[in-house]
């Protein structure tokens, strides 16, 4: 199973999946991280300060989470749940876990419930 996790920096959890910048993918067996890769991408309206308000897509991340089937971030929007799931990747919204390590550590334990999707109140 590979698991993305969105990041600002390469470590971390970013609060914001469209603020994030890239994906912290983690390959797992079971509970085991066998291995990991940052997939860096393109600024997003967010992250450059510009969002304004204006509905906009998350196209440029699409790429990004190629073959992951679990995106785990701090939190996002629905219309980003929408697009995440229209790939055929799972969200899965964990606010308040630093580590990207740590969060994907929590999944594969069965200590985050997948199920429960609490999106931000987002325009978008």
């Amino acid at each position: 199973m590979k698991i993305a996790v969105a990041t600002m920096d390469g470590s971390s959890v970013s609060q914001h999946f469209g603020q994030s910048r890239g994906f912290i993918v983690f390959e797992v067996d079971g509970q085991q991280i066998k291995s990991c890769e940052v997939r860096n991408g393109d600024s997003t309206p967010h992250n450059e300060g510009v969002c304004n308000g204006e509905v906009h897509n998350h196209d440029g991340k699409s790429g990004m989470l190629a073959g992951c089937d679990v995106m785990i971030c701090g939190g996002m929007g629905a219309g980003a749940a929408n697009a995440v799931q229209q790939m055929g990747v799972r969200p899965v919204i964990v606010p308040g876990v630093p580590s990207a390590e740590q969060a994907v550590a929590l999944f594969v334990e069965g200590k985050i419930d997948s199920a429960a999707v609490s999106l931000c109140n987002c325009h978008h």
